[in-house]
């Protein structure tokens, strides 16, 4: 058996609706193309794309005792995701996201983090029947789990000490601390994924290639920009490298920088070198976003690797 991930993060149904290209005024109807319902959170869509990379997940996170709940849970379990560490809440509601998508593909969140405001430091365990064959720990954000942001490094020390390789996702940080919460995770951090957005936020440059170097000064291992349209920069003590991005048409881009995560870290889980795992982790989140809704991609390891090669070989 393939050895496994951990992850811990937030699980959300988004309500995505598209197109929106500009935001109608207050008492108006406006008609769109759809408004549907999407498995999504960085803890959901980092899972459920290791798990249809044929590796085993198990997922630390919350939901509500609700109909969104019931639903995120499903889709978890079809991808598979071993969803035996997610707390229920009744009489809570699960962490909902309204998104706006507009025509380029480039969306807006209305975010409402309702049971993950009861997820914590004693709701992750780290005890071996939990762990199983987990090798890697994945942690989805510390900026979507009010009740670990300032237990993010307690986290990761103990995941550390428990023999997993740990990795972090960083994502939006709504309170604006930004660098006060994440700079004492990064020496407990092995991988480290930031978009070039939340990078800048960090670090005040816009420079993919600084970012890395900043990010390994604070002591993550390996450093993993993700640059949208661009592909990826990566950078290691083995070298520094830029990917490409696979070209497709983009319908959404909502959980496309998790979905890569997932699957860069189900690459590592296979063997793979950083450059095959980044070249895994592209693939998917080019499948990813030419649907609406991260996690609405139903593509197996077998499946992604011919499409790769199609691609490649053109």
């Amino acid at each position: 058996m393939l050895p496994g991930i951990y992850v811990t993060g937030n699980i959300v149904t988004d309500c995505l609706v598209q197109p929106v290209d500009k935001l109608p005024a207050w008492g108006t109807t406006t008609f769109v193309d759809s408004i549907d319902l999407h498995l999504g959170g960085n803890g959901g869509a980092s899972a459920y794309a290791a798990g249809r990379m044929g590796v085993p997940v198990r997922l630390a996170g919350a939901v509500g005792g609700d109909s969104f709940g019931q639903f995120a849970l499903q889709r978890l379990r079809g991808a598979p995701v071993d969803t035996s560490r997610v707390a229920v809440h009744p009489g809570v509601a699960t962490a909902t996201t309204v998104g706006l998508v507009n025509s380029e593909a480039e969306r807006l969140f209305l975010h409402d983090p309702g049971a993950s405001q009861h997820f914590g430091l004693s709701n992750i365990s780290f005890d071996r029947d939990v762990i199983g064959n987990c090798s890697y720990f994945h942690f989805g954000s510390i900026f979507c789990l009010p009740k670990l942001r300032d237990d993010g490094a307690e986290l990761l020390a103990r995941a550390r000490a428990a023999g997993l390789i740990t990795s972090l996702d960083t994502d939006w940080d709504s309170d604006g601390r930004w660098m006060e919460d994440f700079r004492p995770l990064c020496p407990l951090t092995d991988y480290l994924f930031a978009n070039l957005q939340e990078a800048e936020m960090l670090t005040g440059s816009a420079d993919p290639a600084e970012n890395g170097r900043i990010f390994r000064e604070l002591g993550a291992k390996v450093a993993v920009i993700k640059l949208g349209a661009d592909g990826c920069a990566v950078f290691s003590d083995d070298g520094d490298f830029s990917l490409p991005a696979y070209r497709v048409d983009a319908l959404d881009t909502t959980g496309a920088g998790d979905c890569f995560c997932g699957a860069f870290l189900a690459g590592l889980c296979r063997g793979f070198d950083l450059r095959e795992a980044a070249r895994l982790g592209s693939a998917v989140g080019a499948q990813c976003v030419q649907h609406v809704g991260g996690t609405d991609w139903e593509a197996s390891y077998d499946s992604t690797r011919l499409w790769m090669e199609s691609r490649e070989n053109r």
